[in-house]
């Protein structure tokens, strides 16, 4: 049976609830809602406002991990202090509560089972606090993974520090201030991603949902102090419960879309390899790459 996507061109808060709602699932309490806070600086991600109807709706909590730059003058997010100050600075601590998931030791470590890459996957361990998770995606391009969606938010977005550092060197290395010089290639660091990811699905099996918002396209993350502005018109809102689907798809919109734009961005994914993470992932049964685009406008 094919996964069910469903998709509005309408980006609006209520239009975020209703796709929620159109996937039938219940979420126990209490629900983890997975944001991207935004790089201080960075002009294109999904402001808190933007989230506050389905935050509210879910009585969720906001949660964020710290990065794993281990070079402050790439942004501000990679030390709990700094993190949180940007937090309040964006707006969420305002309007939500919020839980930086690593905000102190130890780690959670999740055992990668029959990973192509990974042995282990290191999670904040605040995510043991919550029954179930809501993953809410900015898709965008990435300057490494080539796009960032639902994958990216559950492998890079749920790590620790030290699960950044090891995804990124392809399971070389915890530690962050070696990361950058052993990143791994454009193949093994795809793989890396959807081993992670897979431990996250594992861990929520069944208690996990998607949402990917398409709007202010750029080809950079919302990680990047200095970000290029969206190279295409926004296309719309993505909701499932396939990780894999629900990437797959807004992807396969960006390639059948007539915007002059896309050439642009298809190149920063294709020439990361991008599709990877979600070829990887596909063949760990993370989902399918085979699904039902169901429109509701």
């Amino acid at each position: 049976m094919k996964s069910k996507v469903y998709f509005t061109s309408f980006i609006t808060p209520e239009k975020v609830v209703e796709l929620y709602n159109a996937l039938g699932i219940i979420l126990p309490s209490p629900i983890a809602i997975k944001v991207h806070s935004g790089e201080k600086g960075n002009q294109n991600f999904l402001h808190p406002e933007f989230w506050q109807k389905i935050v509210d709706t879910l009585h969720g909590t906001i949660v964020e991990c710290n990065t794993a730059y281990g070079d402050a003058s790439i942004g501000v997010r990679d030390h709990t202090e700094s993190h949180l100050k940007l937090l309040e600075e964006h707006g969420w601590t305002k309007l939500f509560p919020v839980d930086l998931m690593d905000a102190e030791g130890p780690d959670v470590c999740f055992k990668v089972k029959n990973g192509k890459v990974l042995k282990e996957n290191y999670v904040g361990k605040h995510i043991l606090n919550y029954q179930s998770m809501l993953v809410l995606a900015h898709f965008k391009g990435h300057p490494m993974g080539g796009y960032g969606g639902a994958l990216k938010q559950l492998a890079i977005g749920c790590a620790s520090r030290a699960g950044k550092a090891l995804i990124h060197s392809g399971g070389v290395t915890a530690d962050r201030y070696k990361t950058w010089e052993q990143h791994a290639s454009n193949v093994v660091f795809p793989e890396a991603m959807a081993d992670a990811a897979m431990t996250i699905v594992e861990h929520f099996k069944g208690r996990i949902a998607f949402i990917n918002v398409m709007k202010n396209l750029s080809v950079d993350c919302d990680c990047c102090a200095v970000a290029e502005d969206p190279c295409m018109k926004d296309i719309g809102i993505l909701a499932s419960i396939d990780p894999v689907a629900i990437d797959q798809a807004c992807l396969d919109l960006i390639q059948n879309s007539d915007d002059p734009g896309k050439e642009h961005f298809l190149e920063r994914v294709n020439s990361r390899n991008g599709i990877h993470t979600i070829e990887a992932a596909a063949e760990l049964g993370i989902g399918s790459r085979d699904y039902e685009l169901i429109r509701l406008e």
